[in-house]
């Protein structure tokens, strides 16, 4: 399993009359929490792209279970469970500051070789990041 955390502060422009976090910029957490998740394993997002390969979101789903405030700060934890194939799925734990869990959602993203438009497996290049730091 990998496990990484990244933290980020609610944005007023995040949020809706109440204050609460408009449920469509979860998406964009996840993304970050993703993007970061990557990073951490030794690769920037860019360079995995610059490598030829693309990777769409093919599933998203997500349990809302207390909402998220203006200016909170938000631990997202991201999971990768299973040793991807041609697709690679991440779970993720949202806590607000209080550190009560208030969201889990899970994302599923596949391998697409970027110039021939074609579902790949995962690379090579990024199969030995994610072997490499695989925790039992």
């Amino acid at each position: 399993m990998i496990h990484t955390t990244h933290t980020l502060r609610v944005r007023y422009a995040e949020t809706d009359p109440m204050k609460y976090v408009y449920y469509g910029h979860y998406a964009t957490y996840l993304e970050v929490a993703r993007v970061e998740l990557f990073r951490t394993l030794g690769i920037p997002y860019d360079d995995i792209e610059k490598q030829g390969i693309w990777l769409p979101v093919s599933e998203f789903s997500i349990k809302y279970l207390k909402p998220a405030r203006y200016d909170q700060n938000l631990e997202i934890h991201t999971f990768i469970k299973k040793i991807p194939g041609v697709r690679i799925e991440f779970e993720y734990e949202i806590y607000n500051d209080s550190k009560e869990k208030i969201t889990e959602a899970k994302t599923t993203l596949f391998f697409l070789d970027s110039q021939k438009n074609k579902v790949v497996k995962c690379p090579d290049f990024l199969m030995n990041l994610i072997l490499k730091n695989w925790q039992d």
